[in-house]
């Protein structure tokens, strides 16, 4: 299977991405977006899952360069593999490669059962199109949900 046959739109939708998130603490910014994928049907508990992705936070540092950290979460409690998508208003403290604080957060939902499929091409893609500095400098001004959508979605 090569890499433009894989399908964005079975991990991420315009549900899935909040470009307003109100949190001014990582670990506000990851429960407002566990609860995005909590009510959109993605994973099964809340509270389980954060405590998977902490887990994952205490292995090695999920903040990339320019803004954008890609927390995930290995955990029973996902349901459907998926990413969900948040921009703050405001720069959170987060450990970075850079050593900057970030404002777009990716978070990984990964079903223990997915772990070597291909949603993990999804998420290496992710990361590849996250290596682009102008990737990242347009999500830092993307106005709409879509656009997030497509950018995310571009073949690299």
């Amino acid at each position: 299977m090569n890499m433009e046959e894989l399908d964005f739109s079975k991990v991420v939708s315009e549900d899935l991405i909040e470009l307003e998130l109100q949190a001014t603490t990582k670990i506000e910014a990851i429960e407002e977006l566990t609860n995005l994928l909590f009510v959109n049907g993605c994973i099964s508990d809340e509270e389980g899952f954060i405590k998977d992705v902490m887990y994952r936070e205490g292995e090695g540092v999920t903040g990339l360069e320019k803004g954008v950290a890609i927390p995930h979460g290995k955990s029973d409690y996902v349901l459907k593999t998926s990413i969900a998508v948040g921009r703050t208003q405001e720069y959170l403290e987060w450990e970075s490669m850079d050593g900057n604080p970030i404002n777009i957060i990716i978070l990984f939902a990964v079903k223990n059962a997915d772990s070597t499929t291909t949603h993990i091409k999804l998420i290496q893609r992710v990361a590849v199109l996250l290596s682009d500095e102008r990737v990242v400098e347009q999500f830092q001004t993307l106005q709409t949900k879509k656009s997030f959508l497509h950018l995310l979605s571009q073949n690299h």
